[in-house]
């Protein structure tokens, strides 16, 4: 029990210690609040990086660029964003409240990144395979050729529908039609001639027969 009674006294005195500056006093707390504002234009930077130098104790901005933290006197606060330079602000030791705000304002900055390549091989030998095993057209008209066969160009044609203008003159064709024919008798092929040689034709071409 007395050597546990030793081990909690130095515990207490270490962080007494700890928690005292040069002086023997105890640091004063501050709550450091502010906004992160661009130089330029005075707007808002927000989700800024605020962190006290020396510790892994910080804060993130809002959208409006406000944060608010806890420090001590004389500590330094660095402010970082992409896109901006890095900004800082030193706690002062002459403050008289435990209370402190500031406008923090930090200038843009254009930086450029190293150019970064995305393949979609996960490596050079299987992107080396793919090329070589790929069956490319070799000039334009080959290209061309490919991108314009029947079937291609039927596909193309049924997935367009008419336009505005071409159902409009659909429309016009058909009441033009029904107004030459009004009183007449209504025209049919079975007498036509004409009619029966081309159905004769087309019945020995083979055009009726069932494609399988």
């Amino acid at each position: 029990m007395k050597y546990l009674y030793c081990l909690l006294a130095a515990l207490l005195i270490g962080q007494t210690i700890y928690a005292q500056d040069e002086t023997g006093e105890e640091p004063k707390l501050i709550q450091l609040s502010g906004i992160v504002v661009s130089g330029d234009s005075l707007t808002a930077v927000p989700f800024s990086s605020v962190m006290i130098k020396g510790t892994s104790r910080g804060t993130i901005c809002d959208y409006y660029g406000f944060f608010s933290l806890v420090a001590r006197e004389n500590d330094t606060i660095l402010f970082s964003s992409l896109g901006h330079t890095d900004g800082e602000f030193i706690v002062p030791d002459t403050l008289r409240h435990n209370r402190y705000s500031i406008i923090q304002m930090v200038r843009q900055d254009t930086f450029e990144l190293a150019e970064q390549i995305v393949y979609p091989w996960p490596s050079v030998e299987q992107f080396r395979d793919a090329f070589l095993s790929l069956n490319a057209p070799r000039d334009d008209y080959d290209r061309a050729f490919e991108n314009l066969t029947r079937e291609d160009i039927r596909l193309a044609v049924q997935g367009v529908p008419m336009s505005a203008r071409e159902n409009s003159q659909y429309d016009i064709q058909r009441e033009y039609t029904k107004l030459y024919r009004i009183g007449n008798i209504n025209t049919t092929s079975l007498m036509n001639p004409l009619a029966w040689a081309q159905f004769v034709q087309a019945w020995k071409r083979g055009d009726y027969k069932s494609k399988k």
